[in-house]
Order: structure tokens, then C-alpha cells, then sequence
């Protein structure tokens, strides 16, 4: 897949909601065909900044391109795979229906699909090892099972890059890994994944990290970026000393403490 070397870059980027600044000026550059992880506290501005990558906020001040043009110029290139959904019970939906909808920024709502169509459903299915479940109701489903359906549902469509939310906090093992397995092999496919996280193991495992409190703070590979000197700056003075486990800032996660020193 052809494409120009850098995703997406940001130039004196400000995102707000009316009055409210919700990432400060920053200026920052996404790798194309990379892993890029944003990290921060709760209320960093991390969603924020996928919400913008996705067109869904324009900016109030500064400049943002993804794929060299307008977030919104772009759009049927990015697939979103939002933090949390939730289906109404009785909702007579399936998995694969779920997953087929992936297809509908191509299709729209009337057009039958192909094969091209039903292919990529079924390797969007069989890479998140959801087959067997083809044809259970979601609301049938465990919360791991579900999120998988959600990020097939993301990779069915066609896209150069992949925005994802949070997409493995609260998840059981086999979810996690399976999600964890198919982020890291969406660069070989040619496409960019940028994802949000309060695991250090997730984002030193990236290929890029933005580390965030309220504007962008550090931009890089992640030994450059995710260093104590600048984790502390992020999550404050000393909120890192004697840190054992690896989630920062995540209620589903609480931070483990061992001795100081």
C-alpha cells in the first residue's frame, strides 16, 4: 500500500469543546505504517486526539493533516473503534452482522454486498477469532467478546488507519492478547495504528508514544519518551516512586506501590 511516510501531523493543534481547552497547542507527528500509543492521566486529552484524527472535532486553533489532507477528506480511509458501546438489550443483532457493518462506509445502507465484502468480513472474524461466535447475539457475549467484535467490525473496513480507545483495559486474557496480537500486525499490513492506553507495557511495546496532560508533552520512540523524568512531569512529582505494576492513572487497574527507595 502506497502512502506518504507520515500518518498524520499536527501543528500548534488546540482542541476544545466551546469554552473548554481540551488539548493545548502541541505540535506532533504520527508515524505512517507504525504503532503509535497515546498515553496520559484520565482527562489528558487522549480520546481528544482520536476524535480529531477521526474528524469528528475540527481544531480551534492550529493545523491538523492525516493522510496529507483534511481529517474530513479522509474519512472513509480511518477506521474508529470507540472505547466503550453498548447494545440495548433484545436487540436482535449477530456477530456477523455486527462485523458486516464495517462494510457500510463503502456499501451505505442499500447496496448488497460482494465478495470482496464477505471476505473481509470473514478475515476480519477469523483474526480476532470470533468465527464460531458468527452467529450469537451480541448481548449474549462476554465484555472480552464483545470488544473483539468491535475491533473486527473496525478492521473490516477498509482503512489506512486504525483508531482504537482503550481497547484492551477490563478485557480477560484471551481477549486482550488476541487484540493485542492483531494491533501489532496491522503495520504489516501496510496500515497505522494509534491507540489510547494507561499500560507502560503496551506503549513501550509501541513504535511511537505521545505522552499527554492536557497538550501533547513528549513526542517519540518510547525509550525517548518514557522516561521517569518525564512520566512525572505527566502524572506528577513522585507518583511514580516505587511503582510496581505497569497501568497508571486507570480505575480498572489501581496502581500497585511497593517500598520507596
Amino acid at each position: 500500500m502506497s502512502g506518504p511516510a507520515v500518518a498524520a501531523r499536527a501543528d500548534g493543534l488546540l482542541l476544545a469543546y466551546g469554552h473548554h481547552v481540551a488539548v493545548g497547542a502541541s505540535s506532533f507527528v504520527i508515524p505512517s505504517r507504525c504503532v503509535t500509543a497515546v498515553i496520559g492521566p484520565n482527562g489528558s486529552g487522549k480520546s481528544s486526539v482520536l476524535h480529531a484524527l477521526a474528524g469528528l472535532i475540527e481544531p480551534a486553533e492550529g493545523a491538523l493533516q492525516v493522510l496529507g489532507t483534511t481529517p474530513q477528506g479522509t474519512r472513509s480511509k480511518v477506521s474508529y473503534v470507540l472505547q466503550s458501546l453498548t447494545v440495548p438489550v433484545g436487540t436482535p443483532l449477530t456477530v456477523a452482522e455486527a462485523v458486516g457493518m464495517g462494510r457500510y462506509p463503502r456499501l451505505g445502507l442499500w447496496r448488497r454486498r460482494n465478495d470482496e465484502d464477505r471476505r473481509c468480513v470473514q478475515e476480519a472474524m477469523d483474526r480476532l477469532d470470533i468465527t464460531g461466535l458468527a452467529h450469537r447475539h451480541l448481548t449474549e457475549l462476554s465484555g472480552g467478546q464483545r470488544q473483539r467484535v468491535y475491533v473486527a467490525q473496525g478492521i473490516a473496513q477498509s482503512h489506512e488507519i486504525l483508531l482504537l480507545d482503550e481497547p484492551l483495559t477490563g478485557l480477560d486474557l484471551v481477549s486482550a492478547r488476541t487484540i493485542d496480537r492483531l494491533i501489532h500486525s496491522e503495520r504489516h499490513r501496510g496500515c497505522s495504528v494509534v491507540l489510547t492506553t494507561h499500560d507502560l507495557s503496551e506503549a513501550r511495546a509501541a513504535d511511537h508514544v505521545l505522552l499527554m496532560n492536557g497538550r501533547v508533552l513528549a513526542s517519540g520512540p518510547p525509550e525517548e519518551v518514557l522516561t521517569e523524568a518525564n512520566l512525572e512531569v505527566a502524572y506528577g512529582l513522585g507518583a511514580l516512586h516505587g511503582i510496581v505494576g505497569t497501568f497508571l492513572d486507570d480505575p480498572a487497574h489501581p496502581t500497585e506501590r511497593g517500598p520507596i527507595g
